[in-house]
C-alpha cells in the first residue's frame, strides 16, 4: 500500500493491481483493512480504526482511491462524489486509436449482474443508465495509444465498456475484447489524478498517482507525452 495524501479527515492510497477496495464474496482481505491497520500502528490507536469507503475502483485498476477518517469528512465526500464535485481523470492503454483524437461518448449501459459485465447502447434500453464520459489521445507508440479519459457519469465498468462499444478495449481487459491479459492480471487503466476541495478545511485537494509499475508501456507513453 502507498500512502500519498493524508490528513486528520482523509487518507488518499495509490491501489495496486488485484486489490479489492471493500470486502466482497470472494472474502479476500481488502485495501480498506489494509488502510485501517496502517493507521492503527502508525497513531497507536488502541480501539477501533474508522475509515470510510468513498468510492471504488474494478479490482483489475491502479490508482488513487480516497478514504474518510472522520464522520463528517465521510458524509460531506459521499454527497460530493454523488453531486459529480469531485473530478476524476483516468489513463488508459488501447491498441486501437480511437475513431476521434478526442471526443464525448454518450451511451446507455445496462448490467448484467450474472456476468459481472456491463453492456453499452446507443439508444435507451430497458434498465439502462445514461453514461458520459470524455477522451483525448495523448500519445502513440509504434502498436499502443494512450488516452485521457474524464468521467461524468459513474457507472459500472463504464470506460471499460465504453471504449470497447468504440473498438478500443484495454490492454488487458479479455472481459471486455482484448485479445490477451496483462502478466499481473490487471488491466492497463489507472485513475491518474483526483481533484476536489477538501470537505472540512475547504482547501483545494489536487492528487496525482505515482507512475504505473510492472509495465514498460507506461514510462515509454508518458515519455511521449511530455515531449510533445
Amino acid at each position: 500500500m502507498e500512502v500519498v495524501y493524508e490528513d486528520n479527515h482523509l487518507i488518499i492510497v495509490n491501489k495496486a493491481v488485484g486489490e479489492i477496495v471493500q470486502g466482497d464474496k470472494t472474502g479476500d482481505s481488502p485495501l480498506s483493512d489494509t488502510v485501517k491497520q496502517w493507521i492503527k500502528e502508525k497513531y497507536a490507536k488502541p480501539g477501533n480504526v474508522f475509515l470510510g469507503v468513498t468510492h471504488r475502483l474494478d479490482r483489475p485498476v491502479a490508482g488513487l482511491v480516497v478514504f474518510a477518517k472522520t464522520g463528517k469528512a465521510l458524509s460531506r465526500l459521499n454527497n460530493m462524489f454523488r453531486d459529480g464535485e469531485v473530478q476524476k481523470v483516468y489513463r488508459a492503454i488501447v491498441r486501437q486509436r480511437p475513431p476521434q483524437e478526442a471526443d464525448t461518448l454518450v451511451h446507455y449501459i445496462r448490467r448484467n449482474e450474472k456476468l459481472n459485465k456491463s453492456f453499452a447502447s446507443l439508444h435507451e434500453v430497458p434498465n439502462s443508465k445514461k453514461a458520459s464520459l470524455s477522451y483525448r489521445l495523448i500519445a502513440s507508440s509504434d502498436t499502443y495509444h494512450l488516452l485521457e479519459i474524464a468521467l461524468h457519469t459513474g457507472r459500472h465498468h463504464q470506460i471499460r465498456c465504453q471504449l470497447a462499444a468504440i473498438g478500443c478495449p484495454i490492454k488487458g481487459d479479455l472481459k471486455y475484447g482484448f485479445g490477451r491479459s496483462n502478466p499481473d492480471g490487471g488491466i492497463s487503466l489507472v485513475a491518474h489524478r483526483i481533484r476536489f476541495t477538501h470537505p472540512v478545511s475547504g482547501q483545494l485537494i489536487d492528487i496525482t498517482a505515482p507512475l504505473p509499475k510492472g509495465d514498460k508501456l507506461w514510462p515509454i507513453l508518458i515519455s511521449a507525452v511530455s515531449e510533445k
